[in-house]
């Protein structure tokens, strides 16, 4: 079987490459897919990044209600949402960003 070159890329990404992809998401209007390993698909507002951590905002199911939460990057792949658009209707269409996360949502979430 064949090697898939971009899957192995995103597999050896660097933190530093990670925080400069997720960087343009931090927009209160974008919104990104986040999965964890139990649960897949929740929508998130991206509100910070450094080269070690991710912050992210999660709607509740109370409106005004959202709950923070702070992922470290080396526990976090890259990818796309081919299933959402970006929002922006003055920037050209993307696909959404899409972060997977190598362990499960966290506790009280």
């Amino acid at each position: 079987m064949g090697r898939n070159p971009d899957h192995e890329k995103k597999d050896v990404m660097t933190n530093q490459e990670k925080a400069k992809l997720i960087a343009p998401w931090v927009n209160p209007a974008e919104r990104i897919t986040v999965d964890f390993k139990d649960v897949t698909g929740l929508n998130a507002e991206v509100f910070g990044c450094t080269e070690n951590v991710v912050y992210l905002l999660f709607q509740e199911a109370f409106p005004h209600m959202k709950e923070q939460i702070t992922i470290p990057l080396r526990a976090v792949q890259i990818g796309e949402d081919h299933g959402h658009y970006t929002r922006d209707p003055d920037a050209p269409p993307q696909w959404r960003l899409r972060l997977r996360v190598n362990q499960n949502r966290p506790e009280g979430f």
